[in-house]
This record gives structure tokens, sequence and C-alpha cells, in this order.
């Protein structure tokens, strides 16, 4: 019967020593289990901390460095993210090289041609993004009707004058840099989605082949 009531004894403050010890409150985080899930090394993209002490204080990590210590020791300038080969230039997936031309360079964007291949995918994707992005101000017909365009005035109808004989370059171009009332949308539309609007413009709404 003693040793009966000692298994209990033993089992009870077992149990209560373990529910005691996953109590954490403030400061005190309690006692982890396979820390290195919680506290894993993070390697920041653009800094790096190369101080192997940092953070001493509050590491538990297997190699003994500090907590905040990120450096990465196989990049031979020990950076955390590896700079492009010399003299290169990012390219998109559709070959695109970056978009230059400034604000001002309106006349020069006529030389530009459309990079995205038309096809019957890129036009109705070109009406939806017209659709979201042109519609209120220009109108569904593209003819300057839309809800805000009656409010502000002065909006574009994009089949009638001079606008028909607007080369692509020139509609992508005030696409991303705006014109006039009509605002820059180059940080809202990635320049692929702006192509697309405007082989939407020139083939259906202007209906030009």
């Amino acid at each position: 019967m003693k040793i009966l009531k000692s298994i209990y004894f033993v089992a009870l403050s077992a149990a209560s020593l373990g529910v005691v010890s996953c109590g954490a409150s403030g400061d005190d985080q309690g006692l982890e289990y396979a820390p290195q899930m919680y506290h894993s090394v993070a390697y920041e993209p653009l800094t790096q901390i190369q101080n192997e002490e940092s953070g001493s204080w509050l590491s538990n990590r297997e190699d003994g460095k500090g907590e905040f210590y990120n450096s990465n020791i196989y990049n031979p300038h020990k950076m955390n993210m590896r700079e492009p080969v010399p003299n290169t230039v990012p390219r998109n997936q559709y070959d695109m090289l970056p978009y230059r031309l400034d604000v001002a360079d309106l006349t020069a964007s006529d030389s530009v041609k459309n990079p995205v291949e038309l096809n019957d995918q890129v036009l109705a994707a070109g009406e939806q993004l017209f659709m979201q992005y042109c519609l209120p101000c220009h109108g569904a017909g593209g003819e300057g009707d839309g809800k805000v365009g009656e409010v502000i005035g002065g909006v574009a109808n994009l089949k009638g004058g001079a606008y028909i004989n607007l080369t692509e370059g020139h509609i992508f171009h005030v696409i991303t840099h705006g014109k006039g009332r009509m605002g820059a949308h180059g940080s809202q539309i990635s320049p692929e989605r702006r192509w697309k609007i405007v082989h939407y413009v020139k083939q259906e709404i202007q209906k030009q082949q």
C-alpha cells in the first residue's frame, strides 16, 4: 500500500512540475523543446550582422554564436544576397528591358513597340484590366464617359480625333507616367499588364488590325 501511495505521489509531483514548467509570462518564456524550430537563423537579404557575439545573452544556437548573428560565411563577401554579374540588365518573362523613358520623353515613346505577342488570351486579359483600371474614367467603350470622367471632365475619347492614331508606345507611356488629368499608373500596373491594355485599346476599342 505504501509503495502504491509513493507511486501516486511521484506521478502527481511529476505532473505538477510539468504543468508549472509549461507556464510562461512576461520576459520568462519558459522552456522550449527543439528551440531551433523557434529561433532559426534568419538571413536578411539587405542587412547583416557580422559580430558573432551579438545577441549572445539570448542565444541557444547549436553553433554557439549570438542570436542576432546572421552573416553568410559561404559568400566570399559575407553578404546575404549576391550582387548580379557586372553590366547585367534584368529582363522579365517577355524578355523586356526596364522602361527607361522619363515622363518628358513622350515623343520618344512613339518608337517603342509592344513586346507582348497579340493573341486571344492577351486580349481577354487586356479587356479585364481595362475594365478594372480604365473604365471609371474612360468608360466601357473608351469614349471618356465613365462615371468618374463625367465628374472631372476632360477625359480622352480614345475613339475620336487624333487619339485614333496614337502609337502603342505613346499609350503605354501615358499609362505609365500619366498626362494631363490622367494620373500615372506605373506603380499600380506591371509593364506586362500595361502592354495588354494597349493591345485591347488598339485592337478592340479603336478597331485597328
